[in-house]
């Protein structure tokens, strides 16, 4: 079977779980039974094998204090249970299943408490006994079909499922399920990308830290880890990563703690307002943070960091208070090591061009770029994610460039390498085939221009934003004099935008004397400001289908209905 039909047929037989809670349960409410009951069925089948030994270990220590180090080892992981339950035995005592259950619960190890506590779980557990549904659910997740144990549903596999199911959820209320994951495609293109250029990774026993700022379900570190365990089986991945929503974070660190790595690395608050991570620095950075989302609620904390100037995240600058996209990006930037790290973040179109000159997003972008942390966009197709089929970028970002990539920036535009879906998932109506990744990779690790590649220089994107003055005129037309000199306050302003390659003395002398010969600069507000008009690089004139074209395809569309009236009324 194909992972992906794997993924799908597990997906599903969770779901059909889902529909027993019809009536007590709205479809949108299912999550909240489902989701945390997943995690547990997967903890129980992976300690089952252990099960026995850890009782008797248990038993043997008795009261004995700092015991758990010992269950640890008995279990072979970093948790354990010592409820003398399993799901199959609970569905031997029907009537005590409450009870029974929650003593199974309180078995498992802390850290797997932590965990279920983030499900907000425990009023359920009563609503589904009070309604005679929770014997049945925890009966449906011990049928053979639902064995969860990684022999059965690898890791990656079962952050796959996981994803899925919150899409179902998420779209039976019509609830932003993207905000959680990003399609796997689209994970694998950033991981290569991410890992394309560092050849020390392919040999040797080598430990590298990876983190993500927005770490939804874990996607984005799962992938990363097996990505690097195929191409080197003695390299580490050591993943850190943060998350504001509880039942994503507990998702998250489970499936950190089931992998063997350290749960303690995924963190639970809000990235923006709380930096879990502040004397943190790391190789590696990826995240697909949320964009279009106002950041008014986290202003005070935001703001009072900003202050902080470049000792905080936010010395650059702030962005528009509608849209904290760019706060992740600079939160990206803030966690680079002076020895070198790399960078991969997806954006919206925003990110590229709003804000004037002198704004928090152009004074953001001029950091990026005046400190040469840019090496690449990419332009994805549209209508790849779940949530949303607007444009979408990936920002390629390094302060250890290459040789051949100082002082350049790469635009590549994959906006057409893409194939449609048989079926719609949400606004994913686009998926990314393996051929387009590897084509996408190419193109960068080639650093060549070709019809979709660009190379520019950094300075491209720059331009000095001037502020013009001409004298005001009085009733005869005159210039208002004070002292024989034209007065400031009383002047005619406009503003004029100059590139930055371009000497601004000869712009003025060129394009602004020779229609207004009184006019001077106010060398004082003078401003430097970046965009990069993405789009405008690649964009190709169509001309226009002639009028004779389209008056034969309209006389051809007439000529047709004409045919089919005829039908309609004489057939």
């Amino acid at each position: 079977m194909s992972i992906s039909a794997n993924i799908n047929e597990k997906a599903s037989l969770i779901w059909a779980i889902a529909d027993k809670l019809t009536g007590v349960y709205k479809p949108h409410e299912y999550g909240e039974v489902i989701l945390p009951l997943t995690v547990i069925r997967r903890f129980d089948c992976i300690l089952a094998e252990t099960k026995a030994a850890v009782l008797a270990k248990n038993e043997k220590l008795g009261n004995l204090a700092m015991k758990e180090s010992f269950l640890a080892k008995e279990a072979g992981y970093s948790f354990y249970n010592t409820s003398p339950f399993d799901f199959e035995k609970l569905l031997n005592d029907p009537d005590g299943i409450e009870a029974n259950f929650r003593s199974y619960l309180n078995g498992f190890s802390g850290n797997v408490r932590n965990i279920i506590e983030k499900f907000k779980f425990d009023n359920h557990i009563a609503t589904l006994a009070e309604k005679n549904l929770l014997y049945i659910v925890i009966q449906e997740f011990t049928t053979p079909n639902a064995d969860l144990h990684p022999d059965k549903i690898s890791n990656l596999e079962m952050g796959y499922i996981f994803e899925e199911i919150i899409r179902r959820f998420s779209e039976a209320h019509n609830e932003d399920a993207g905000q959680h994951y990003t399609p796997r495609e689209v994970i694998e293109l950033i991981v290569n990308i991410l890992f394309n250029e560092d050849s020390e990774l392919l040999t040797g026993n080598i430990a590298k830290t990876i983190y993500d700022p927005a770490c939804g379900t874990g996607g984005m570190l799962s992938v990363s880890e097996d990505y690097l365990r195929a191409l080197n089986s003695d390299a580490q991945l050591i993943c850190f990563g943060q998350e504001i929503n509880d039942q994503t974070y507990a998702i998250c660190k489970a499936d950190m703690l089931i992998k063997g790595g350290n749960a303690d690395n995924i963190r639970n608050d809000n990235t923006l307002s709380s930096d879990q991570f502040l004397e943190d620095k790391f190789d590696y950075i990826l995240s697909n943070p949320p964009f279009g989302r106002e950041w008014k609620n986290d202003k005070a904390a935001i703001e009072k960091e900003a202050k902080m100037g470049y000792a905080g995240r936010f010395g650059p600058g702030l962005p528009a208070i509608g849209d904290g996209q760019l706060l992740f990006l600079e939160t990206a930037l803030s966690k680079m090591k002076p020895q070198g790290s790399r960078v991969a973040i997806i954006h919206n179109g925003s990110p590229l061009f709003t804000g004037d000159a002198g704004s928090g997003p152009s004074e953001i972008r001029k950091y990026v770029l005046e400190n040469d942390l840019l090496e690449a966009i990419i332009a994805l197709p549209n209508d790849l994610f779940y949530n949303t089929g607007i444009a979408t970028y990936i920002w390629v970002l390094s302060n250890k460039k290459k040789n051949f990539r100082k002082g350049k920036v790469q635009l590549i535009n994959a906006n057409g390498l893409y194939e449609k879906r048989r079926k719609s998932l949400g606004n994913k109506r686009n998926d990314i085939p393996k051929t387009a990744i590897d084509e996408i990779v190419q193109l960068y690790g080639s650093f060549k221009e070709t019809e979709i590649s660009k190379i520019f220089d950094n300075k491209d994107f720059g331009y000095a934003k001037i502020v013009v003055e001409r004298p005001k005129l009085d009733e005869s037309g005159q210039p208002l004099l004070k002292k024989g000199l034209p007065v400031p306050d009383a002047s005619r302003r406009d503003t004029e935008s100059i590139p930055l390659k371009e000497n601004i003395e000869a712009y003025f002398k060129k394009e602004v004397l020779p229609f207004a010969p009184d006019a001077w600069i106010d060398e004082k507000k003078t401003k430097i400001g970046y965009e990069i008009p993405f789009t405008r690089y690649f964009y190709k004139y169509t001309p226009p289908v002639p009028s004779k074209d389209i008056m034969a395809e309209i006389l051809a569309i007439e000529k047709e209905l004409d045919g089919a009236l005829e039908e309609i009324f004489n057939g």
